[in-house]
């Protein structure tokens, strides 16, 4: 049985490693995409999962889903197409380790994906739906992501969501606040960064979980600062939970995508129903989380860069 599943964008991190002579970035590659970090994460703690999105029939569309598969991620829900090129993502780094990013899509795969070509033996099978906004800047991946996620719910599937914005993505940055919104809408666990909260509502991180559970049918959201940490909340408590101090961070990528998955993983291995956490289980789930994103930015790169269970109890304790 398929337990989580996740629909949207597999694509190559092109990531800074130095400056040639020429004054040019010299970048090494990496398998990414925020839906494929996420289920990297579950699949690395044992968690059965799949993959729904389109690559090119290109070489990196290859070695993409050679990569997914590689991770232990289900891919025959990966469609490959001989008409669009697999997109491909620029990150550059400052000297903290975080990212600005420049993307090869005019169209790329990932937003081709028809509602036909989605694996709906997998929409029934699973038990959880993962996804972000990537799927919704562009058509016809907006209609099928909005598609696959009604189809999911009616279906009684928990809907898990990561707004993951990417400016640069979008025409228009109102678009995106209205797509962004309906992802709220329509999710049952939300992990959302302290920049999107600004962007969406202007408020500071601790106002915003308050402002998502008052407003949204959200039933746990988690409000992730970084290094700084996250706020988790549902309706039975909010916590704090601090960041890792001591590690040496080289590359933010993909980490907040992990701290989704591990999140989700924690959920998955309570039994409970998001919203039945209590204030130590939440504790205990965002703790996993921040552990787990925390030690994945002192790798380079997303879907590889998951740290195994040993290496995150250790680091707790």
């Amino acid at each position: 049985m398929i337990e989580v599943a996740a629909l949207g964008e597999v694509l190559i991190d092109f990531t800074y490693s130095e400056t040639n002579e020429d004054g040019y970035p010299v970048l090494s590659a990496h398998p990414g995409g925020a839906p494929s970090n996420y289920l990297a994460a579950l699949a690395k703690f044992g968690v059965s999962t799949a993959f729904l999105g389109k690559v090119g029939t290109d070489t990196f569309g290859k070695l993409l889903t050679g990569s997914l598969q590689k991770t232990g991620i289900n891919t025959k829900g990966v469609v490959a197409s001989d008409d669009v090129f697999t997109t491909l993502a620029f990150v550059t780094l400052d000297e903290s380790g975080n990212r600005e990013f420049a993307f090869a899509r005019k169209p790329g795969a990932d937003t081709c994906l028809t509602f036909d070509e989605v694996d709906q033996q997998i929409l029934n099978e699973c038990r959880v739906l993962h996804f972000g906004t990537l799927s919704l800047t562009d058509e016809p991946s907006r209609s099928t992501t909005r598609q696959a996620v009604a189809y999911a719910k009616e279906k009684g599937k928990l809907i898990s969501y990561d707004p993951n914005l990417r400016k640069p993505l979008w025409r228009d940055l109102e678009e995106a606040e209205t797509q962004i919104l309906w992802g709220l809408r329509m999710a049952d666990v939300v992990k959302i960064s302290d920049e999107e909260v600004e962007f969406l509502f202007d408020l500071k991180p601790e106002e915003a979980a308050d402002h998502i559970m008052e407003n949204f049918p959200v039933k746990l959201a988690a409000v992730t600062c970084g290094k700084d940490g996250c706020y988790i909340i549902n309706r039975n408590a909010k916590v704090k939970v601090p960041g890792l101090s001591g590690l040496h961070i080289t590359d933010t990528t993909g980490a907040g995508d992990i701290f989704g998955g591990s999140l989700m993983y924690k959920l998955l291995e309570s039994k409970k129903a998001p919203e039945e956490l209590n204030a130590d289980e939440l504790w205990e789930a965002a703790s996993f989380a921040c552990a787990a994103a925390g030690i994945s930015a002192t790798q380079p790169g997303g879907m590889y860069s998951v740290p195994s269970l040993e290496e995150i109890a250790e680091i707790i304790k």
